[in-house]
């Protein structure tokens, strides 16, 4: 088993135990505790990413972990919080439909033989929705206007949810309109320009963030 793919099955791992800490009333400082396990998985999804991008090849198995990883970490750590109310239902629905929808598209675009690589944006919608996160854990007491800071970062990590989806929609578009066209590879850069490369083999560096 390769590192990356290791990393990813870590992750997968500390979702139930970061979600218990969530909901216990029995353990002293638990959303502490569950904030820094938080912080923990997240650093294994940038490591798995930097260790993917300086070795050679991938395996389509490593991909779907990463991919996975990510999103039983966000959709099992928000619905925890939601479940105490320290967040929305909304953005929380918002964000887990994105990626469960993104996930699908890719799936799509994999099965004519294409690659949807990630771009900047879904870079940032990552780090966003990582820190909003953590930092609803660590709610300060004082509102920031009308929500807690914790809040404004959520609706800035909706906010890059929504902006990645669209990128990858308009490139799942561009892939999949043509019905005999050949295998196509679309990257997606930061202001929403389409790049079609030949597609290859999944690497496990172009699905550490979508």
């Amino acid at each position: 088993m390769s590192l990356p793919d290791f990393l990813a099955l870590i992750r997968i791992a500390l979702v139930p135990v970061i979600m218990a800490f969530t909901r216990s009333d029995q353990v002293e400082n638990a959303l502490g505790i569950a904030a820094a396990l938080f912080a923990v998985a997240a650093f294994t999804d940038f490591l798995d990413g930097y260790v993917a991008r300086r070795t050679t090849g991938g395996t389509t198995l490593g991909a779907f972990l990463d991919t996975t990883a990510d999103k039983i970490l966000v959709t099992g750590t928000l619905f925890a919080l939601v479940s105490i109310d320290r967040v929305s239902i909304w953005p929380a629905v918002i964000i887990v439909f994105r990626e469960f929808a993104v996930m699908a598209l890719r799936g799509v675009v994999a099965e004519r033989g294409g690659l949807i690589r990630p771009s900047t944006w879904g870079k940032m919608k990552a780090l966003a929705q990582f820190t909003a996160i953590f930092w609803a854990f660590l709610r300060f007491p004082e509102t920031w206007g009308p929500w807690y800071f914790d809040q404004w970062l959520m609706l800035l990590a909706v906010i890059a949810t929504v902006g990645s989806a669209w990128g990858y929609l308009s490139a799942f578009w561009y892939a999949v309109r043509d019905d005999e066209g050949p295998a196509v590879s679309v990257e997606v850069d930061s202001e929403g320009h389409r790049f079609i490369v030949p597609s290859a083999e999944p690497h496990e560096a172009d699905s550490d963030v979508e």
